[in-house]
């Protein structure tokens, strides 16, 4: 098979395009591989959850992360198009409060690697969106923390909608980066 793996503004965070085989029919496209992951993304990884969300356009799930049993997470889109963000909350990093964006969308079949320590979300662009994701380590609700998707410091350049997008109620109440309890 095979993938063509790109590094992001944060190089933690990597663009992986997998090979996409497609004729009249349809189309094939092997979505994981431990060893291609290993050997062109991060070794060492493994995936315990897979996680499947649909969310309406202009919702905005994030950012998230877990502050004990951190999770890294392997995203993508099966349905819609979503602007796809991660954000380095790692306290001793020269990164800190950076941010790297993508469209991530069923036509481009792009997958987003996010590493633990650093928090993500995503703005659903399309009318709908099914977003699938595995997870390296489990979702502990006690251990996760949010921070605010508009936090000037951060200046995440989300793409215009019109209004506001719909969120969580945690969401609206997460934290700026000044205030957030960032991952050690």
């Amino acid at each position: 098979m095979g993938i063509t793996v790109t590094a992001t503004a944060l190089p933690e965070v990597k663009l992986i395009e997998p090979q996409t085989f497609g004729d009249a029919r349809g189309f094939f496209a092997e979505t994981f591989n431990a060893r291609e992951f290993a050997q062109h993304v991060q070794a060492g990884v493994e995936f315990v959850q897979d996680n499947h969300s649909r969310s309406a356009q202009h919702v905005l799930r994030g950012m998230h992360y877990q502050i004990r049993h951190p999770q890294g997470k392997l995203v993508r889109v099966t349905a819609g198009a979503v602007f796809d963000v991660a954000v380095d909350v790692r306290a001793h990093s020269p990164d800190f409060g950076k941010w790297t964006g993508t469209l991530l969308s069923a036509e481009n079949r792009r997958q987003l690697w996010i590493p633990p320590g650093f928090a993500h979300g995503f703005l659903v662009l399309s009318s709908y969106a099914d977003f699938l994701y595995k997870t390296t380590d489990y979702w502990y609700p006690e251990h996760e923390r949010s921070l605010r998707w508009d936090d000037p410091e951060v200046g995440v350049a989300w793409p215009r909608i019109d209004g506001v997008p719909q969120l969580a109620a945690k969401d609206a109440q997460a934290p700026c980066l000044a205030q957030l309890e960032a991952f050690a």
